[in-house]
């Protein structure tokens, strides 16, 4: 089966809703081809109403964007909501799923790896360190995140403020380019969070990434590569 091309203005709402897909994850045409294995000029002819796809080519074309194929073809969900569009993306993550990354002092378990261009990177966060010289450096990247303690206490240490401890039920929301560290201060090995890190960079997931793997510990049977 081949494309089919067809006059321009035919395929138009199929090359708007992918060109809104393609930007809402942060994606060049160049990165499409690369995910998808589709050619650069089919993909440009698409987005320029020149070209449709068959339906062997639409599911090439979602399974590599690890969208649903209507996102392609509802206006409603690739329409602009106040100046960005709805993707219309979802993920689930189930207990004891993510991407983890151990050091001696902190773990850190991202959900919902799935999705690329995320703007809110979530992780499950075990903290061991009790003090800043056991942390290391004080954390810094771009961005704000909220921090809410589901168990045990954690000390939390920012750049321009004292210290504060919060307790299971707490939370704290920063600025995220302010230096800042979350410590152990309960009795318990360790204390339990959830984390929320959002920025508007589509890399933002790298980013925590390799500002977490900087200590990584070797690994164990039961963790994942970073």
């Amino acid at each position: 089966m081949s494309e089919i091309t067809t006059p321009e203005g035919a395929n138009s709402q199929l090359g708007q809703c992918l060109k809104a897909a393609r930007q809402a994850r942060g994606l060049t045409l160049k990165q499409v081809a690369e995910r998808t294995g589709m050619a650069l000029s089919t993909l440009s002819k698409v987005e320029n109403g020149l070209m449709s796809l068959t339906y062997d080519k639409l599911l090439q074309l979602t399974s590599g964007l690890k969208m649903e194929i209507a996102e392609l073809f509802n206006p409603a969900v690739a329409a602009p909501v106040q100046g960005r569009p709805v993707t219309a993306r979802r993920s689930i993550s189930r207990a004891g799923q993510g991407q983890v990354i151990t050091t001696k002092f902190y773990t850190y378990t991202y959900q919902c790896t799935d999705l690329i261009g995320k703007r809110m990177v979530p992780i499950v966060a075990e903290v061991r360190a009790r003090s800043l010289e056991e942390f290391g450096p004080l954390l810094r990247h771009g961005g704000e995140e909220y921090f809410l303690v589901t168990s045990g206490r954690v000390a939390v240490h920012t750049e321009f403020y004292a210290p504060e401890i919060l307790g299971e039920g707490d939370g704290i929301y920063l600025d995220s380019t302010m230096g800042h560290a979350y410590l152990n201060a309960g009795e318990a090995p360790s204390a339990k969070g959830v984390c929320l890190c959002t920025s508007e960079a589509p890399d933002l997931y790298d980013q925590l990434r390799q500002i977490a793997s900087r200590d990584v510990a070797p690994l164990g049977n039961d963790e994942l590569p970073p």
